[in-house]
């Protein structure tokens, strides 16, 4: 099956409006991770034109990087180090107007400026993150967290 997205541009919460029920269409009837995963990150980084976007799975004491658009990133970081290990640590969303700031920031990129991470917490535990990073300051806000956390809802890790 082809899969065409179509891109609307406009106020950011129609953005995700319109790109969430096609992603849902991409990975509904598709039980392999991996690919959900990468159609995800896909269409996320299309509709919004992300520096990057991707994800990390928990494996044992560290997040490994998984699939992903954008630049080549950090292959594993730890739990509680840079903003996706404390996403992970916290079991919260974090949402970072200027990497700089944020203690211990890992940069993977020195073109990154901004970031927000999304724990993926099923059965009340951290399996792994969405992470987005901007080139631009102060790029994300309370819009992209919820619907953010609405996608990574939505994804079938029980396969």
């Amino acid at each position: 099956m082809a899969e065409d997205l179509s891109i609307v541009k406009g106020d950011k919460t129609a953005e995700y409006k319109s790109i969430i029920p096609q992603i849902d269409a991409l990975i509904t009837g598709e039980p392999d991770l991996v690919a959900n995963l990468a159609n995800t990150a896909a269409a996320l980084k299309e509709q919004f034109g992300w520096f990057w976007v991707g994800f990390y799975l928990v494996k044992g004491d560290e997040l490994v990087l998984g699939p992903f658009q954008g630049p080549v990133a950090c292959t594993r970081i730890k739990k509680g180090r840079g903003v996706c290990g404390t996403s992970w640590a916290e079991a919260r969303t974090l949402v970072v107007p200027d990497v700089e700031a944020f203690p211990g920031h890992i940069a993977c990129s020195s073109l990154s400026r901004s970031e927000i991470v999304v724990p993926i917490i099923r059965n009340g535990q951290v399996i792994g993150v969405l992470d987005v990073d901007s080139e631009h300051l102060n790029h994300f806000d309370e819009t992209d967290r919820v619907f953010l956390e609405e996608i990574v809802a939505s994804l079938n890790f029980e396969v």
